[in-house]
Order: structure tokens, then C-alpha cells, then sequence
């Protein structure tokens, strides 16, 4: 992860419709903040850009200092129907003023409502269900324990292992961190658990070998066969990338699965909630999966997440015996259901596909211009990634990244620190809400920004 200076410089002002900057940056206010931080929180916190929100809203955000970025993270890809939509806000202060704050799992109106809406939304999986949760490494969790179950209920203890891919990523907890597939992640976790099999994602760039046949030959590899397979769970893009599936890869891995009665899990817990131009990305590939991880996206706002699922998988567990403290809290369910209802009356799916038509070929057209240190550019509705590579090769170059990620920083334009495998991918993902004008405004940043790093090189 990148590491950020917090020495102040003065950078050129900026002021338009919807960038102002006006100080050095880091705001040299801010440091004491920064410093507090620093003392009261472990350094693994520290990792983002230096800037101190305040207050946000649609696709900008404001320090308390006079500075307004674009906004081109989402707040990690949650903000879909944008920062503070006055229908989510106006929803939440109403169920403030009721109040009902907590309910463990005691049945309120809402929960009823918000998971009719989401199983609604997955037409393909018939009757399914919802288990609302908090964060999507909950959803992940629960996908990996219900995968298994019906592997032992119907099968045995003998069909048990979780099937995932290499670079992906399913959140930090233990389990989600066992079906990643990141090294560098699991070191804490000692000899991993032989149950879970990593085998390559079929990117067509780190990995160049998109056949089906590659998935069915890494598993012989490790001596690992279908009737020892209780699920296979992957992101439906990886978020490395967005790395995306080939079509054909994905409905043969899925065939594959119905053959050998294997449960299929698509994690959509960064996908989701119309981010490619679908409400779902597997959507793309015209498949169905068992269970679908969800979350971020789904409220734009607060901690939510859920499983929608198969009810014969789903209802494995006997009342009171799967549930979590905080499932359908009510504030969060709230924003949830106005969420949806934002993203369903301004079109919001149908948006970040007609957008992303032209921000997509914006973005290649910006990395073609410098091949040798952007390896590649990837990309579907309103999230794509740049792969910053070191001069002629494809080895990450995390530094670069960051430099790029800095520059537009530093003229109005804020991403996320560089994910990837390296830290070399500069990630973009704004608010689907996002006005036009202002895509277009933050498309010139990011090539200026380019361009004055990437010259020469």
C-alpha cells in the first residue's frame, strides 16, 4: 500500500464548477489531525490520500478548508447513487426521528421489504432468499459455511473444498482471507488450510491463458477432483483489475458446476448494485450462480451486506442457529431501500452503461498513449483500472501509481490509494450518479495528470 507525504505543497490553484483548490496540500491545518491519527489508531489506517473529508455529496467531496475534489473512488465503491442522495438522507432522518435504532433479529417492517427487494432483483436464482449481514466479508463468510454445508449435508464429509482464484479478493476476515488469493494476505494464518485451492483467473493480462482448460489442468495438478468440491466461489470481477471473465470461461465454468452438483458463488460485494451497467456483473456472462456475496453498493451509504441465495441452500441452519447481531439493522436497511429505489426511478444501471460507452475508450485512448509504463486498461460501466507497470515490462510499479494517484490529488480529482497485486493499479470508480459534464471535466484532469508524470518516461 502506498505511503503518502504529509510535507504541504503549494500546487496550482483550481476553481470550476465542480473543483476548488485553493490551499497547499496536505492542508497544512490537517496535520494535527493526521498526527492524532498517527497516535490513536494502528498505521495499517493510514494508507489512503492525505485529505480530510468534511462533507460530500453527488460525485464531489470537501475539506473543511475550501478544497472540493471529483470524486472518482465512491468511497471504496459504495457511494453508487452518489455522496449524501437527499431521498437516502430524508429516509434516514425519518427513521431517526422514529426511532428504532437496534433490533438484533426481531422482525421490523423494513427488513421485510428491502429483502422481498433484493431477491427481486435476482430473477435468475428461483425463490430465492436473503440473509442480511453487516460487511462483505460477513456475505463471503457465509457463502464459504453454506457451500460447505450442503456439500456435507447431501454429500459427505469428503466434498469440502472451496475452489477460489489466484489475486482475488473476498475481504479480511479469516475465512475470506483463506479463499483469497493473495499471499501476502494469509502470511498471519501460518499453513493454510488444504481445503481451500487457488488456481489462476483467466485476466488475459497477468495471467494470458483464458481457457477453461487451464482451470480443469490446475486442479489435476493438485490431485484435487470434482467429488471433493463443495463450492467455487470468484469476484465476478476481480478487483485487482477489474479483471473481467471471458463469457465462454464463465458459462463453462458454470455447466461444470451443475454437472458435479458444486455450488456456485459469485461475489459481487464490489460489483454489485449496477457499477458495469448491470445490476449484477455475472449478468455479462448470462449465468446463474447458487449465491450471490453482496454489499457496498447496496445501501451507498451505510455498513450492509447480504446473501441472496438457492432457499434449499439458504435454509440449511435451523432458526436461530445462522444469524449476526447487527443483520437488518434498521438505519442501515433504511438507506438500503431508498438506495434501491434511487437507482431504480434515475436509471442509474442503464446510466453507467450509456456513460461508461464513452469513459471506457477515454481511458484506453489515455493508456495508449504511454504503453511501456501503462501495461493495460480495463473496464465496464462506471469502474475501470489502469495497470502501471515498469518501462517494457509487467512488473507492477507501485511507485509510478502513486504518482499518478498524487498528481490528481493535487488538481481535483481523488481516487483511492493503488490496489493490485503490486499496488500498481490506479483505480476508478465514480458515483453512477456522476454528471456528465463533470466525467468529462475529470477524464481532462487525469490525462493532465498522466501526462505530467508519464512524459518522457
Amino acid at each position: 500500500m502506498a505511503e503518502y507525504n504529509l510535507t504541504p505543497v503549494s500546487v496550482p490553484p483550481v476553481q470550476t464548477r465542480w473543483r476548488t483548490i485553493q490551499t497547499a496540500l496536505p492542508v497544512p491545518e490537517s496535520l494535527p489531525l493526521f498526527e492524532e491519527l498517527r497516535r490513536s489508531e494502528p498505521r495499517s489506517m493510514s494508507g489512503q490520500p492525505p485529505v480530510v473529508w468534511h462533507h460530500a455529496e453527488g460525485a464531489t467531496i470537501a475539506d473543511r478548508w475550501g478544497n472540493r475534489w471529483i470524486d472518482w473512488s465512491s468511497g471504496v465503491l459504495v457511494t453508487n447513487a452518489g455522496h449524501g442522495h437527499p431521498r437516502i438522507v430524508a429516509a434516514l432522518k425519518e427513521a431517526v426521528e422514529r426511532p428504532l435504532l437496534a433490533t438484533y433479529v426481531f422482525p421490523h417492517e423494513g427488513r421485510a421489504r428491502l429483502t422481498g427487494m433484493l431477491s427481486a432483483l435476482a430473477p435468475q436464482l428461483e425463490r430465492a432468499t436473503v440473509f442480511l449481514l453487516s460487511t462483505g466479508s460477513e456475505a463471503t463468510e457465509n457463502c464459504i459455511k453454506l457451500a460447505k454445508t450442503y456439500a456435507l449435508e447431501k454429500h459427505g464429509p469428503g466434498k469440502s473444498i472451496m475452489v477460489t482464484f489466484q489475486n482475488a479478493f473476498h475481504g479480511r476476515t479469516m475465512g475470506a482471507q483463506l479463499a483469497g488469493g493473495m499471499a501476502k494476505g494469509k502470511r498471519w494464518l501460518g499453513s493454510c488450510c488444504p481445503q481451500f485451492v487457488q488456481v489462476p483467473f483467466p485476466d488475459g493480462y497477468k495471467n494470458p491463458d483464458t481457457s477453461f482448460d487451464l482451470f480443469l489442468s490446475s486442479l489435476a495438478q493438485r490431485g484435487v477432483t470434482p467429488d471433493r468440491i463443495a463450492g467455487v466461489m470468484t469476484e465476478s470481477y476481480q478487483g485487482v483489475g477489474p479483471d473481467f471473465l471471458p463469457v465462454e470461461y464463465a458459462r463453462k465454468l458454470e455447466a461444470w458446476c451443475r454437472q458435479h452438483d458444486i455450488v456456485l458463488v459469485m461475489d459481487e460485494v464490489q460489483a454489485g448494485f449496477g457499477r458495469t451497467g448491470k445490476m449484477f456483473c455475472f449478468e455479462h456472462y448470462g449465468v446463474t450462480p447458487d449465491l450471490i456475496a453482496c454489499g457496498k453498493g447496496i445501501s451507498s451509504s451505510l455498513p450492509l451486506a447480504a446473501v441472496i441465495g438457492r432457499r434449499d441452500i439458504m435454509d440449511l441452519y435451523a432458526p436461530g442457529s445462522m444469524t449476526s447481531t447487527h443483520s437488518a439493522s434498521p438505519l442501515a436497511v433504511t438507506a438500503a431501500i431508498a438506495n434501491l429505489q434511487v437507482i431504480e426511478d434515475e436509471r442509474l444501471v442503464e446510466r453507467a452503461a450509456r456513460l461508461g460507452a464513452w469513459f471506457n475508450p477515454e481511458l484506453h485512448r489515455i493508456q495508449r498513449k504511454y504503453p511501456a509504463v501503462l501495461g493495460c486498461c480495463t473496464g465496464q460501466g462506471l469502474v475501470a483500472g489502469i495497470q502501471v507497470v515498469k518501462p517494457g515490462t509487467r512488473t507492477p510499479d507501485p511507485d509510478l501509481a502513486t504518482r499518478i494517484n498524487v498528481g490528481c490529488m493535487h488538481r481535483g480529482l481523488l481516487m483511492f490509494a493503488p490496489v493490485g497485486v503490486g499496488g500498481e493499479c490506479v483505480k476508478i470508480s465514480p458515483p453512477l450518479s456522476i454528471d456528465e459534464d463533470c466525467l468529462r471535466e475529470s477524464v481532462a484532469v487525469f490525462e493532465e495528470a498522466v501526462d505530467s508524470v508519464c512524459r518522457g518516461l
